[in-house]
């Protein structure tokens, strides 16, 4: 387990935590028939931290991007699906393409 996923469980943690203080305040101001504005100051913090350590550890969990290189055979389509019966090419789709340049036969 990396640290990553530390990250992203701890980040999840302080998000649950922040909902229960949030759902905890709501109670509190029904008891004392005070009007919901809300929520306080420290629950707003928890959850900028816990979207801060969530989006982190999405972002590094996955790993390293790599390049797609244009060049590639294994980019190229090699053959046609073996059901054709389903590749239409004559539908409405055509119509947005008046506007561009192209002459349609």
């Amino acid at each position: 387990m990396g640290l990553g996923y530390a990250v992203g469980v701890v980040g999840f943690l302080i998000l649950a935590h922040a909902a229960y203080s949030t759902i905890q305040y709501r109670s509190l101001l029904k008891i004392t028939e005070e009007e919901f504005t809300g929520p306080p100051v420290t629950v707003v913090m928890e959850l900028v931290a816990g979207l801060f350590f969530c989006l982190w550890a999405a972002l590094t969990v996955p790993g390293k991007f790599l390049s797609i290189l244009p060049q590639s055979d294994e980019n190229r389509v090699v053959a046609l699906p073996s059901n054709l019966d389903f590749m239409i090419f004559n539908h409405r789709g055509r119509a947005f393409s008046m506007g561009i340049d192209m002459k349609q036969k």
